[in-house]
């Protein structure tokens, strides 16, 4: 491994993706290898977080110039420092004696350390590199007026538009330096998406530090590690709850300085505790010029937000974000999903999902505000009910949803649908067989082939836009899924409903999207193609075109916050970065995910199987069941956990034993009384228990080989969660966490090979 010494006065270059068999011997530099005691890289699996890409490779070509950019017109605004590039030699040097002027690699596991651009020669890729600072007084200049974020107090709306929002993340950001925020180090953000959520973010990146966002369902010892890691110097917390967590832990982080509550009154009073409007205080006289200062030093290349994977597979890694990551993703994704600036027709989203995701962060942040969008925060109950109220309120015009959430509006309205009158049903179906088969032929064909039927402009009068009235999507031309995948049912539900659901995919490391869909671009469960200036590969593809993912871009990240190692996995010598996604094109250069290589399968038979189709399948086949997860790796055959779909407690958000009201409707149907999951485990309910084995007779006749056959499963006592350790954030299946607490069931699967004699272990028939 050969590893370079970076002057942090080096100027930022750029580059273009080599070609196969190129010289590069090694992209990382930025002194590595010279991570400090305090600094110990820490072990943790490379976890893939969102959405991809592909692309070919191509000769390295000369640097450009970075780009200075003029000053701009807003009133306390520093002219930003012009930054220079200079050409680089792909011919890495074998030794660790390189000169300390020597230029930037690609990737770095240094917080203040620099990196090269991979900009092209043209079109997007070629675009000025911007700090976040650029960005947004650019935003202000042309869209000073308009709203930027909407929120309620009570019932009363309030709103702040883009002037006050900058000014306002200035006064935060002098507020971080009063309180002692030093370069290059974190500020921990921990609570519900919120306007102090934003502004606590965009000052600490404007004062110098790192803006990190940690999961509000963290645990106190999970909190301690991402402020550690960071050297979190100010942590801001939602509300008591979320506080108690740092106390507990605040003995061990010798780099605290202060914590800010943002959310309802303090109900103790501590040392370097602060309320917001406290906070917000200590900033407002405090003059401009030390922290114009900060401003105008900031380059493009540099990191500025950390995003932390959530540890599925290890402990979390701290994705480093550059400036020129955030707003130049923000630049290309805006254009590919063709967004209007907000002077044609303002944008308007609803933040919802977890900021400390880069999803939501690339939505509801970076991209809204390259276009002069508006950002409304829903109530922090959304996804136990409230989402749709605020979406009906709000009327947006573009939705991102993770899967669980169009799964359970889908679980809604069938629920709602199963009850309404036989006419109602009979005009429902009809309707939605004339949406999805409209819907199908525009995706299969360009979209000015043929004329749409005049049974769907009938369909959309008396059913499709009473649906998207009833769901607050009337104004939504652009809906999501991302971050985890989708099954088809839901995908065909929605389209049926004349809703298409646009995928996108990417990751972390990949400032979220790689790949998205679009109305006259997209096809049933592939995640669309890349967004412009950026490339896919596929590494090392078998005879059906699967190959391992990688990504080619200006979004590709710096590194992985002191874990060196973990970076050279995770970018290749000549700056690829693998997503350890399993993926193939079509013929129409279509994106499909077809698994992830830790998750597969490989049996004692040598066999590889992706488990998430067949859990799909089974899901599809047996509509009753919430999650479903294979087992059988080093195994002689596979079998499956289940659980059952159930309420969930509104408070807490943990799964319940009283069964959903559509699992109510399944058994129903069934002639089943079962009104609980305990009603329904160990195989006391013979209808239910037979209508799940004929399920997975019926994904076992479409399986492959009789080594993809599903010959034992059981039904698991409570559904998987975020709270139980099941899921992460993002509602992604933790395998490994899984495997750990069902090891007795898993056992149990595996004491005989064949001996089909209690009811939750059968053998399907040959």
């Amino acid at each position: 491994m050969q590893l370079t010494v970076c002057d942090p006065t080096a100027e930022a270059v750029v580059m273009e993706p080599p070609r196969a068999g190129g010289v590069l011997e090694s992209s990382c530099g930025a002194g590595d290898s010279a991570a400090s005691l305090d600094d110990v890289a820490v072990d943790a699996a490379n976890e893939s977080s969102e959405e991809e890409s592909t692309g070919e490779r191509e000769e390295e070509i000369g640097a450009h110039n970075e780009v200075s950019t003029s000053n701009t017109k807003t009133t306390k605004v520093p002219a930003e420092q012009t930054s220079n590039t200079q050409t680089v030699n792909a011919q890495r040097p074998n030794s660790l004696s390189v000169p300390a002027a020597a230029a930037p690699g690609l990737c770095t596991s240094q917080g203040d350390a620099e990196v090269k651009l991979r900009m092209g020669d043209s079109g997007l890729a070629a675009e000025t590199p911007l700090t976040v600072n650029q960005m947004f007084t650019s935003a202000v200049e042309r869209f000073g007026n308009y709203t930027a974020l909407g929120w309620k107090e009570g019932e009363q709306q309030k709103t702040l538009n883009y002037r006050d929002y900058y000014q306002t993340c200035r006064t935060a950001a002098k507020s971080f330096l009063k309180l002692g925020l030093q370069h290059y180090h974190g500020v921990g953000i921990l609570g519900f998406n919120s306007a102090e959520w934003f502004i606590a973010d965009i000052g600490a990146i404007l004062a110098g530090g790192f803006a990190v966002g940690i999961y509000t369902t963290n645990s106190p010892e999970a909190c301690q590690y991402v402020a550690e890691n960071c050297k979190a110097n100010i942590i801001v917390v939602e509300n008591h709850k979320q506080l108690q967590k740092i106390l507990q832990v605040e003995d061990k982080l010798p780099h605290l300085k202060a914590i800010i509550q943002y959310k309802d009154a303090l109900k103790e009073k501590r040392p370097n505790l602060y309320t917001w409007a406290e906070f917000m205080e200590l900033g407002r006289d405090e003059p401009d010029a030390p922290l114009d200062a900060i401003i105008s030093r900031q380059k493009p290349n540099q990191c500025c937000t950390l995003i932390y994977t959530s540890g599925t597979t290890g402990q979390p890694k701290g994705v480093m974000l550059s400036h020129d990551n955030l707003t130049w993703t923000a630049l290309s994704t805006s254009r590919h999903v063709r967004l209007t600036d907000a002077n044609q027709a303002q944008e308007v989203v609803v933040s919802y999902l977890p900021l400390s995701h880069i999803a939501a962060q690339m939505v509801d942040i970076w991209v809204t505000m390259r276009v002069g969008g508006a950002t409304y925060f829903a109530q922090p109950d959304a996804l136990k009910g409230s989402l749709v109220n605020t979406l009906k309120e709000v009327r947006p015009t573009a939705f991102m949803g993770v899967p669980r959430v169009w799964e359970k509006m889908q679980e809604k309205m069938k629920s709602a649908g199963a009850k309404s009158s036989t006419v109602r049903r009979k005009v429902a179906a009809w309707a939605k067989d004339v949406g999805l088969q409209t819907n199908l032929t525009k995706m299969n064909q360009n979209r000015e082939a043929g004329r749409t039927p005049f049974s769907y402009h009938i369909a959309k009068k008396l059913v499709f836009k009473k649906v998207r009235k009833a769901l607050g999507l009337d104004r939504c031309n652009k809906c999501y899924t991302g971050a985890a995948p989708i099954t088809k049912d839901t995908l065909e539900f929605f389209l049926s409903l004349d809703i298409p659901l646009y995928e996108l995919y990417g990751m972390s490391e990949s400032t979220g999207p790689h790949t998205i869909s679009l109305p006259d671009a997209f096809k049933l469960t592939s995640c669309g193609k890349e967004i412009p200036g950026c490339k896919t590969k596929l590494h090392n593809p078998d005879e059906e075109g699967n190959g391992e993912i990688c990504f080619w871009g200006r979004h590709v990240f710096m590194g992985y916050l002191n874990m060196p190692e973990k970076t050279e996995e995770a970018l290749d010598a000549e700056g690829w970065l693998h997503s350890g996604d399993l993926g193939k094109h079509d013929q129409n250069g279509f994106l499909f995910i077809t698994g992830r290589i830790k998750e597969l399968i490989i049996t004692a038979g040598g066999e590889n199987i992706p488990p998430v189709p067949i859990e799909d399948a089974v899901k599809e086949a047996v509509p009753l069941i919430s999650n479903a997860m294979l087992i059988g790796d080093k195994r002689k055959f596979l079998s499956m956990l289940l659980t059952i779909k159930c309420q969930v407690n509104a408070d807490t958000g943990d799964p319940e034993d009283e069964l959903a009201p559509e699992a109510v409707e399944f058994c129903k149907r069934l002639s089943s009384n079962a009104t609980r999951v305990s009603e329904i485990t160990g195989g006391r309910d013979r209808a239910i228990h037979t209508a799940i084995q004929e399920g997975i007779n019926r994904v076992n006749e479409k399986a492959t080989s009789n080594a993809q056959r599903i010959q034992k499963w059981i039904v698991l006592d409570r559904d998987f969660s975020v709270g139980g350790g099941e899921l992460g954030p993002t509602m992604k299946l933790k395998r490994p966490v899984v495997v750990k607490m069902y090891k007795e069931q898993i056992e149990n699967f595996y004491k005989e090979l064949a001996t089909p004699t209690t009811p939750d272990n059968p053998l399907p028939p040959k």
